[in-house]
């Protein structure tokens, strides 16, 4: 039976851009929590600048007061030197940086090009590698950009490529914005296959236009064993108006367990954890299965 490993981005990608500063306390019991229903790896924070993402500015303490479970990774975000040292310092066994294959959003995004972006991650992720860390890489706009619109799948495999290059285990394709359908999705990572191994690759869809479950069905059927996604469907994109969140945890759960793939996960806890934390935070929750399934359990 095939293996697919979910990758959970709630606590980091789902968090990120909310208004109200979450509460410490909420963030590592969010993050307990999901590890604990069998997640193999959730994504605890990220180490950027407080003055541009104020809600991560505590990640060190999340991660010194989260209670480690043996085989779960805690990845965090890392786009510089400076916040390695930090990753580092806080002990942190993964880290990701994260460019685009538009230019605009780029520019948008991180202030600099495509190729500026890679010679700014190379030495974050030699410094990561040298100190015995692992180094993942994030794709931004794989399917459609808010500024250019269509994206060059070329464009994604040469982004994927110099990621793949520099060191990174695995490179997640992310469809920003949510305009993907399942053919051009398809497509996308057929061409970027070409160039970095579909095992080498992973899917962070969101769900603007309730394409993503679609997306992410097509894609396995490619060869791809690894998806990101955020219980409740928490995040979204500030560069990127309308946006809404991330695939939900939970309906990708839901899906593989529908096609008789094995995860490790347990979707009934990913589902409690879901409404836990969309009652923490005040907002719906964003997971069509995970809401039927505490409906069916109430």
């Amino acid at each position: 039976m095939t293996q697919i490993r979910i990758v959970e981005v709630g606590p980091r990608d789902g968090l990120q851009n909310e208004k109200a500063i979450v509460p410490l306390e909420t963030k590592v019991e969010l993050v307990e929590r999901l590890a604990d229903a069998g997640l193999p790896a959730v994504e605890a924070g990220a180490f950027v600048s407080p003055k541009w993402v104020p809600q991560m500015a505590d990640s060190a303490e999340v991660l010194a007061r989260v209670r480690r479970r043996p085989g779960t990774a805690y990845p965090v975000l890392v786009p510089t030197g400076k916040g390695l040292e930090a990753a580092l310092a806080a002990g942190v066994g993964e880290i990701a940086v994260f460019g685009a294959a538009s230019e605009s959003f780029s520019q948008r995004n991180i202030n600099c090009t495509i190729a500026e972006s890679m010679e700014r991650f190379r030495p974050v992720a030699a410094g990561a590698l040298a100190a015995g860390v692992r180094v993942r890489g994030y794709v931004s706009c794989v399917l459609g950009c808010p500024y250019e619109g269509e994206v060059d799948p070329g464009r994604v495999a040469e982004v994927s490529a110099a990621l793949l290059e520099m060191g990174c285990y695995e490179i997640s394709l992310g469809d920003t914005i949510g305009v993907g359908t399942p053919a051009k999705a398809r497509a996308m990572v057929r061409r970027v296959a070409a160039d970095v191994p579909a095992a080498r690759l992973a899917l962070h869809f969101h769900d603007t236009w309730g394409q993503a479950v679609a997306n992410i069905l097509a894609c396995l059927e490619e060869g791809v064993t690894t998806v990101d996604s955020a219980v409740a469907g928490l995040g979204g994109c500030p560069y990127a108006k309308g946006a809404s969140g991330n695939v939900a945890t939970e309906d990708v759960l839901y899906l593989l367990q529908g096609l008789g793939l094995e995860t490790g996960v347990d979707l009934e806890a990913v589902a409690r954890a879901g409404g836990w934390i969309s009652d923490r935070l005040g907002r719906p929750n964003g997971s069509k299965a995970g809401r039927a399934m505490l409906a069916k359990s109430a």
